[in-house]
């Protein structure tokens, strides 16, 4: 299949303002082997801050709906941003630390998390020496450190779904985001996938930045640009930004934070001011084969009307979300029984334009006219739905329907979307 072209951004501002972030005790600006921090308390505790204090590192609360019992996340964020922005984060929410959980530094491990009975549920891997302390850098990145200051592990060399100023992505490494990824290959070529959880099983490319054979590392330098370093030494330019500048009252090189996240609906974003995005379109990149696509099954996919390049799914007509209070990207069911022993004067057709699930064809009929094609799909009992396109052609279609989407490059074709009477 073809892929997209590095897309011309969409730009908006992020509106920024200074907060200090709460803590049970005054933050460090450095810690030594033995060093522990207990997670407590509902809101973020800060154990670590950077130099500029534009960082913090320590736990920050998951929002939870199932129990009144704390949840935390061992993490680094943006200090000085409203909404505490995590930029890093050791566990996830699949295994979140409940209250009275405890990270150490320790001489031989690095950092630990555990639960209250002791349990390990993290551990800074690849630590290669003795720890005798870690710090917060200005960048980001916290580092441990040997008792000479030399580097023996950092989170820069350890990313999750964020890339920040300075930060290098090798040959193999990856960028991560739910049921999405971004990968720089062996070959060179950085690429953009779904995934399908629980497995990991990796869906076809929906971006590709052309370099294969050449690239050589993902460079997010100083300066705001984002860019793969060719054997050559030639930059392949994601995103670039002339908006540096030194600010001495943060003692920053840059005026404005800056960030790359991949999120977690599969677009990779450059958040500054003002932000880029790829790929241009989500819900028209990304098409897959073996999974649902941006939206679940049975959902339709467009973008957001705020110009954010980010996309939102809604079921159809008659169709429901199967979790609507988890899950707003999830699968769509009907509600009511599509199937060959019911009557065709119950149904009716939902008329959508430029919408499709071109993945779920199983009869073409062509020549067909618009009429042909909606009695077509009436009177077989397996259609959910017909598309009529280019003045002659019918695809009709059966559920599970997937990588539904609007776009407006079909050029007026229709959706015929059969519904139950009165649902």
């Amino acid at each position: 299949m073809p892929y997209p072209s590095l897309p011309l951004f969409f730009l908006f501002f992020l509106t920024l303002s200074s907060t200090s972030s709460a803590s049970s005790s005054p933050p460090k600006s450095s810690l030594a082997a033995g060093d522990s921090l207990v997670a407590a308390g509902n809101s973020f505790s800060t154990w670590l801050l950077s130099p500029s204090g534009d960082f913090s590192f320590g736990f920050h609360p998951l929002p939870t709906t199932t129990t009144t019992t704390p949840f935390f996340s061992l993490s680094i964020w943006y200090t000085k941003i409203p909404q505490k922005t995590i930029i890093w984060y050791a566990n996830n929410r699949q295994n979140p630390a409940p209250q009275g959980s405890k990270v150490t530094l320790l001489p031989n491990q690095g950092l630990v998390l555990t639960s209250p009975n002791g349990t390990v549920l993290w551990t800074a891997n690849d630590v290669v020496g003795t720890v005798s302390f870690a710090k917060l850098n200005d960048t980001g990145n916290l580092v441990l450190q040997d008792a000479n200051f030399r580097g023996l592990w950092d989170t820069f060399g350890h990313p999750k779904d964020t890339l920040l100023p300075t930060q290098v992505l090798k040959k193999g490494g990856r960028v991560s985001s739910g049921r999405f990824e971004m990968v720089l290959e062996g070959d060179g070529n950085l690429v953009a996938r779904s995934v399908n959880l629980p497995s990991g099983y990796a869906n076809e490319n929906y971006f590709e930045s052309g370099t294969s054979g050449s690239g050589r590392e993902l460079v997010f330098d100083g300066t705001g640009e984002l860019y793969i370093v060719k054997g050559n030494n030639e930059k392949s330019y994601l995103f670039s930004s002339s908006s540096s500048s030194p600010n001495g009252s943060s003692g920053s090189t840059m005026e404005f934070y800056l960030r790359a996240t991949l999120n977690f609906d599969g677009v990779f974003s450059l958040y500054k001011y003002p932000k880029g995005y790829l790929p241009e379109n989500i819900c028209t990149s990304s098409l897959v084969s073996a999974g649902s696509g941006v939206c679940g099954y049975n959902s339709i996919c467009n973008l957001k009307e705020d110009g954010s390049g980010r996309p939102f799914c809604e079921c159809p007509k008659g169709y429901s979300l199967i979790d609507p209070m988890e899950d707003e990207y999830g699968s769509c069911k009907p509600n009511f029984v599509l199937g060959c022993t019911e009557k065709i004067e119950d149904y009716e057709f939902e008329v959508l334009i430029n919408t499709d699930w071109p993945l779920s064809d199983y009869v073409l009929q062509r020549p067909f006219t618009e009429e042909e094609c909606m009695r077509s799909c009436m009177e077989d009992c397996l259609c959910s739905v017909a598309i009529f396109r280019l003045g002659d052609s019918c695809w009709k279609k059966k559920i599970p329907l997937s990588n539904g989407r609007v776009d407006v490059n079909l050029d007026g074709s229709k959706a015929f979307i059969k519904v139950k009477k009165g649902v």
